[in-house]
């Protein structure tokens, strides 16, 4: 007798969730970027007359500003080092367990240090405050418990204590670190102003960047000079100033009178402009040809500030003087480009 077989029939595969783990992580970021937000928020309701003391002790250090801790708030510590020492204020940062080893020779008594740790108990960080007391350094503490033993033994302390880590079991410090980086950068910055620190005094601490070449870097020093300068007496021919525009390769000319002053300049667009009206070159003077009242610069002027006359009057080149009408040199938009100004 024939037995009939059962088929089996599979069930039909159900379609892949789109990316559930993918927007898991979404939410996860979200959620820690919205509590350091708060933490940093929370700080600016806090600020009250301590921190302006913090500021006033800051400015009378006649020393240098050394800042500790351990861990991530050493970490923070750097940063809040680095950023003092860049915007005008001698710092650096003291490693507070090599500091109970040897290094507290780095502290001196016209010092100031600033301590950090949220606990306000790191033992090693402790371990200073005896030193720094004989010393006589004022001491301006940032931790999350004001009650603890460095609250108790700093000259000024500054709140840094967060309602949550972003962490979910609490343990790693996120926003604690968030808020101390933060608070740092607020001492740093009013410091700057308080000293009146300009763009100029940053330049001159950031020399290899492109703030400190706009902010240093001179006319003069990215100029055509000598001979390189494109010039033409106003009694030649059009002619002969192109051919003078054609080998300085600067799309432009320098007119000048008989005396060898500035009477104008002659460019590209310009000789375009007299082809198009049917203008002679042959019969036409360059300085009949030539605009009077061109744009100038002192060889002494910022770079930057070329660059702003450039952009504002729509143009690529400048002529460079000295006193009312005396030929120095000529700046162009590529030297600027080249040498990283713009």
């Amino acid at each position: 007798m024939r037995r009939d077989k059962t088929e089996t029939i599979k069930p039909a595969a159900q379609p892949v969730a789109k990316s559930v783990k993918g927007q898991e992580s979404l939410d996860e970021g979200r959620r820690v970027l919205a509590i350091e937000a708060r933490a940093v928020q929370t700080l600016i309701g806090r600020l009250d007359a301590t921190f302006a003391k913090a500021v006033d002790l800051l400015a009378r250090c006649k020393g240098k500003v050394v800042v500790s801790g351990m861990g991530k708030s050493g970490l923070i510590g750097q940063k809040i080092a680095a950023t003092l020492a860049s915007t005008g204020t001698s710092s650096f940062f003291l490693h507070p367990a090599e500091g109970v080893h040897g290094d507290l020779g780095m502290l001196a008594r016209r010092d100031a240090l600033i301590a950090i740790s949220n606990s306000g108990e790191t033992q090693e960080l402790l371990q200073l405050l005896p030193y720094v007391e004989r010393m006589s350094i004022p001491v301006i503490g940032l931790t999350g418990r004001m009650d603890s033993t460095l609250g108790k033994h700093c000259d000024v302390v500054l709140d840094v204590s967060v309602e949550e880590e972003a962490c979910p079991m609490g343990l790693a410090p996120t926003a604690s670190t968030t808020a101390t980086l933060a608070l740092g950068d607020a001492l740093a910055v009013a410091l700057l102003q308080k000293r009146g620190f300009k763009e100029e005094d940053f330049a001159r601490f950031h020399p290899g960047g492109t703030l400190g070449r706009r902010l240093l870097v001179k006319v003069k020093d990215v100029m055509h000079a000598g001979p390189e300068i494109p010039i033409v007496q106003h009694s030649v021919g059009g002619m002969a100033a192109m051919l003078e525009m054609t080998a300085k390769k600067l799309g432009m000319t320098i007119v000048v009178d008989q005396g060898d002053a500035l009477l104008g300049v002659i460019t590209d667009g310009d000789l375009r402009r007299f082809i198009q009206r049917g203008t002679d070159l042959v019969s036409a003077t360059a300085g009949e040809l030539a605009s009077r009242d061109p744009k100038t610069i002192g060889p002494d002027d910022l770079a930057a500030k070329a660059v702003e006359m450039m952009e504002r009057f729509s143009i690529t080149t400048l002529v460079v003087t000295e006193g009312d009408r005396e030929i120095r040199g000529v700046v162009h938009l590529h030297d600027l480009l080249k040498n990283g100004i713009v």
